[in-house]
């Protein structure tokens, strides 16, 4: 792979798995999504083709900040499909795996087990859908704070599929209350193919704040 500048800021481990898989080069939406997101201190958009490697261009980044805490903390990736997040868990498992990070899918398929131990841990990738993270803040609402504590990140897939509608009202509600539990903000990092407007996505995820790092990439 020849060497780019936000490649050697990814975490070695990190690094070894790409050379080991093969990875010839950081695609373009990597080289610029891959500073932002490791800033950890402002909010990302990034609109890219089907296949253009963006989700790699959140987590790897992302990953990288959780690998340099001394307590390993948490990602949040929210999806508005079942079948999207069990697609990105088998992405995920092996370089997780690797790393020694947790990943734990959430939805309605998921036994009861797998849901406890996350709930024990609290910590790696919670992989969940819009519904899922609303039973959750329902039915444990004094826990908020302690689940959510070691959030890093919030990554929101497909962001297209939310602008405008009830379900994206009711996504953007969860994000704001648990921000208002923790007393922060947490970066926010948003996943779509098709976006026709930049600027009313980035209002969408983030209202009446300022806008975050747009990264738009044509025909790839």
């Amino acid at each position: 792979m020849p060497v780019s500048q936000a490649f050697t800021q990814l975490d070695p481990r990190i690094q070894r798995y790409l050379w080991s898989e093969g990875w010839g080069a950081l695609r373009e939406v990597q080289e610029l999504a891959i500073p932002p997101v490791l800033s950890g201190n402002e909010d990302v958009l990034i609109a890219a083709s089907t296949a253009s490697g963006k989700t790699e261009a959140a987590f790897l980044p992302a990953l990288t900040r959780l690998l340099r805490q001394p307590d390993l903390g948490l990602i949040v990736y929210i999806s508005p499909l079942k079948a999207l997040i069990n697609d990105q868990f088998g992405r995920l498992e092996r370089l997780c795996e690797t790393l020694e990070i947790p990943v734990w899918p959430w939805h309605g398929d998921i036994t009861a087990t797998s849901k406890r131990k996350f709930l024990q841990m609290r910590c790696g990738v919670l992989l969940i859908t819009p519904e899922s993270l609303e039973a959750m803040l329902c039915n444990r609402g004094t826990s908020v704070a302690a689940l959510f504590e070691r959030t890093m990140f919030f990554i929101v897939d497909e962001l297209h599929a939310f602008i405008g509608t009830e379900r994206g009202k009711q996504l953007q509600s969860q994000l704001h209350r648990i921000e208002t539990v923790l007393g922060h903000e947490v970066p926010r990092i948003a996943l779509s193919a098709t976006l026709g407007d930049m600027n009313l996505a980035a209002t969408f995820l983030r209202p009446d704040q300022k806008w975050p790092r747009k990264i738009e990439q044509h025909g790839k």
